[in-house]
């Protein structure tokens, strides 16, 4: 006789959680939480245990496929639309993309419409999932990608009479697309659906796909115009035609030339957009994947902990991490204008060298005290006397990979520099910059990355919860000494024991003596890691707005360009630097998640 399997989140929560789970009746939450078909269906006979988990297994498993599929089918367009030589042009990926959003956007409208509104269907609810802060930043690159779709309409509508149709209306349908799926993600991102579990399953991650190859292809458009713009005078023709990738269809490349002054404006708008647009299509690949993760699970009231996190920015900390952080995030705004002006529209080497000088020791400067910043809360933590989490938590799990992944992509770039740095020669002085700052590059992702997943394992602090609750039990005291103390407790005339009623702990008068006068000492554990999150939060920003907006050393410098070669260099820089601009902006949302929970 074979034991039960296991079943991980198919408990039910009790019934006055405030999760949500809203059933009184735990058996009827059970047998409605075990109907698993494309449709909802009341008179299907239950399943039992063991068919349920298979049959949980074999969807996610059927919906994983069909991502892997759609998504190589779009990684194999965008890639190969990218060069001339291919017989694939951008209107035939703009097209992949089109129909694709057309149907998550009916998929989402059908969740919302109907799913979501089916008797049962939504059991419980995720607290860790889709938190104000990330939905907020979902929204505020949500507003920057229509404006980026305004600017494509109208750089493609200048010359619409040698374009493909779907050119212009391939922008459309992403505004749309983009309207719709914020909307569906800020009500929705919490949701623990358990109807129509197979369709849920397969249209998250149809919209997962849809959002990764929309990615791609603004990553691989984005990254080709910046190597177009820092290779151009450094290569020659037939190079720069392999590097390029084709704005428009390459037979009539000539005739549909953006010539006129409102058609320079647009193109050049909708290309300083993509950053915002790239992080909006990576925010809602997370937050998709969570929900996928959450389709058909049930909350365990005694293992999922709740914990209401208050947002004081400017309670309780020292204003030296923000200033300090406000004072890098400024000084990088300079160094990158400047940089900008010097390496574009300077022909003289003496100033692109003096620009990349600043650029280098900037970023040393920066990466150095964030290092050092990084090891001190390492240390802090080791003083932590909070408990570490180890419940499941899908959200925290998927930030966990996506730091850990990400920052694959600048471990690549830098030891690549390193490796063209010590084997080139001569050396000099841009070239001990230049190795510093990836051996630094190395060391802030690792210690950064340590110190922030030992804060999302931490709990939060429950100090105050439990002094309030202490306080509120007791009406009066007397201090005799420390070992003496008298209560009156309401409606008893007695006084407490340290032996009390059944059902009820004993409260000794150490623990409320110490409880009383803890409030009154200064947490300056929890105050440092303010400081610390704070100040990581504001550097983190400036590492991504420099690359993001233009900063581009690694083609600025050519010691890695002519190690490496005019092929492979680019190459590699197109393929890793994308992650490490997405690390940045991961790590901010992480790091104000560590804030509120210090």
């Amino acid at each position: 006789m074979t034991e039960e399997p296991r079943r991980k989140d198919s408990e039910i929560r009790h019934p006055n959680s405030t999760m949500g789970c809203g059933h009184k009746d735990d058996k009827a939450s059970l047998a409605s939480s075990q109907i698993a078909s494309f449709s909802h269906q009341p008179h299907q006979p239950l399943s039992t245990p063991a068919s349920k988990e298979v049959w949980k297994k074999g969807g996610r498993m059927f919906s994983i496929l069909l991502a892997v599929h759609l998504a190589l089918l779009a990684c194999t367009l965008v890639s190969s639309g990218a060069f001339e030589k291919i017989a694939v042009h951008d209107y035939d990926v703009f097209f992949l993309l089109t129909v694709m959003m057309l149907i998550v956007i009916v998929w989402i409208i059908f969740y919302l419409v109907s799913t979501s509104r089916g008797p049962d269907a939504i059991l419980c609810k995720d607290s860790h999932a889709g938190p104000i802060w990330l939905r907020g930043g979902l929204i505020l690159f949500a507003i920057f990608s229509l404006v980026m779709d305004v600017f494509k309409i109208g750089y493609y509508s200048s010359f619409y009479s040698c374009l493909s149709a779907i050119k212009i209306i391939y922008p459309i349908v992403q505004a749309i697309f983009v309207v719709i799926q914020t909307y569906f993600l800020w009500i929705s991102a919490k949701d623990c659906i358990h109807v129509h579990l197979n369709v849920t399953r397969c249209g998250l991650m149809l919209t997962l796909t849809t959002n990764l190859a929309v990615w791609m292809s603004a990553v691989t458009d984005e990254s080709v115009h910046k190597a177009h713009s820092k290779l151009k005078k450094n290569v020659t023709e037939e190079i720069f035609r392999w590097i390029l990738k084709a704005g428009m269809r390459s037979s009539s490349a000539e005739e549909c030339n953006c010539n006129s002054q409102i058609c320079q404006i647009f193109k050049n708008g909708y290309f300083w957009l993509y950053p915002f647009n790239i992080e909006y299509s990576l925010f809602a690949s997370a937050m998709v994947y969570v929900m996928w993760k959450n389709v058909g699970r049930i909350i365990d009231h005694h293992s999922h902990h709740i914990h209401h996190l208050k947002f004081r920015l400017f309670r309780r900390t020292f204003f030296v991490g923000i200033m300090l952080g406000l004072i890098i995030l400024v000084s990088g705004l300079g160094v990158l204008i400047v940089y900008e002006v010097q390496v574009n529209s300077s022909t003289e080497s003496s100033k692109k060298s003096q620009a990349l000088t600043m650029y280098y020791i900037f970023n040393i400067v920066c990466l150095g005290l964030m290092s050092l910043v990084c090891i001190g809360g390492s240390v802090i933590y080791r003083f932590d006397k909070r408990d570490m989490d180890r419940h499941k938590n899908p959200t925290r799990t998927l930030d966990v990979a996506l730091l850990m992944g990400a920052a694959l992509g600048q471990y690549a770039i830098s030891y690549y520099s390193i490796v063209a740095i010590v084997a080139s020669t001569p050396r000099d002085a841009i070239s001990a910059l230049n190795l510093t700052y990836a051996l630094l590059m190395i060391a802030q992702h690792t210690f950064q990355n340590i110190f922030i997943i030992e804060g999302l394992h931490r709990q939060p602090p429950k100090e105050d919860h439990k002094h309030d609750s202490h306080q509120k039990d007791l009406y009066g005291l007397t201090f005799v000494n420390i070992n003496a103390v008298s209560l009156r407790v309401p409606d008893s005339g007695s006084t407490l024991a340290p032996s009390t009623a059944s059902g009820t702990e004993a409260i000794h008068p150490s623990d409320l003596v110490r409880s009383l006068t803890a409030p009154k000492k200064m947490n300056w554990r929890r105050k440092f890691l303010r400081e610390i999150s704070m100040f990581l939060l504001l550097s983190n920003i400036i590492l991504w707005i420099m690359p993001a907006f233009g900063a581009r050393p690694q083609f600025d410098n050519d010691t890695e360009l002519n190690f490496y070669g005019d092929s492979m260099w680019p190459a590699i820089v197109d393929i890793c630097l994308p992650f490490g601009i997405f690390y940045r902006m991961h790590a901010v949302a992480s790091l104000l998640e560590v804030y509120i929970m210090s």
